[in-house]
């Protein structure tokens, strides 16, 4: 049955708290996040292909290990978001949005009426039957979290007319598609997207919807908590786990000197 999206509730207080981007399609990996101590998972159905089954069971795994898990659609199919959400996902995160319409179509399709047109369905979001419809509904539309992604130069420059969409709860940049965007592929230190992203956190602070910023450096953790900020995505679990692997093989072949 629907859980209380901690996530959403620590954005609200202002907590600290860090997620990750899930690559590896596995509820192993998804249930050691949760208990490595992670606040939130991203489950990417953006680049990954995984199977609808594989998907309820990382979500379940994330439930299990106490992380809240968000799942990225591939973009504001209304039919993409229901199934992620009636997977028991505790929120969506719609990648490329680049207008107020597009920022309305993602919060229609999440969230039941009278704040959305989300298609009806029981199964175990409900408890299979357990827990009465008209008590799901507004549970789900206080709960479920909704999270866009810029990652666009159109996307910046319609920023506020995107945050000040009622139900936006979340806004994430996309440093690397940006770069694109602005000519600078790859390069997400460029000035010109450093000065993109921090136009979105601007906008998000004016309009009091909470930012989470992609730290890449070590000192820019601090630099966001000092404007403010309090989520973070820490990059994605496959990068995290090639380089500890690396480490770990190096650290054996290569040893300190005694």
């Amino acid at each position: 049955m629907l859980q209380t999206n901690k996530l959403k509730h620590a954005l609200r207080n202002g907590k600290a708290v860090y997620g990750l981007l899930n690559s590896v399609p596995a509820p192993l990996l998804v249930e050691m996040l949760g208990y490595a101590g992670y606040d939130f998972v991203i489950l990417d159905l953006e680049h990954v292909n995984t199977n609808p089954e594989t998907l309820e069971n990382m979500i379940r795994a994330a439930e299990c290990a106490g992380l809240t898990a968000l799942v990225r659609v591939p973009g504001t199919d209304a039919g993409a978001i229901l199934r992620a959400l009636d997977s028991g996902a505790q929120g969506i995160v719609v990648p490329h949005v680049q207008s107020r319409a597009e920022a309305e179509a993602a919060v229609s399709a999440s969230r039941y009426h009278p704040l959305g047109q989300r298609g009806i369905s029981g199964g175990r979001t409900t408890g299979f039957g357990r827990l009465d419809l008209p008590s799901y509904f507004e549970q789900a539309n206080a709960e479920l979290l909704v999270a866009v992604m810029i990652e666009d130069r159109a996307g910046v420059e319609n920023i506020d007319a995107i945050v000040s969409v009622p139900g936006i709860d979340l806004v994430l940049e996309g440093a690397i598609d940006l770069s694109q965007s602005y000519g600078v592929p790859g390069q997400a230190q460029h000035p010109d997207v450093q000065a993109a992203i921090l136009a979105v956190a601007d906008a998000c602070q004016k309009h009091e919807v909470p930012f989470c910023a992609v730290p890449r450096l070590p000192e820019q953790e601090q630099y966001w908590l000092r404007r403010g900020v309090h989520a973070f995505l820490l990059g994605d679990d496959r990068g995290v786990a090639f380089r500890a692997f690396k480490a770990h093989l190096q650290s054996w072949k290569n040893p300190p000197l005694p």
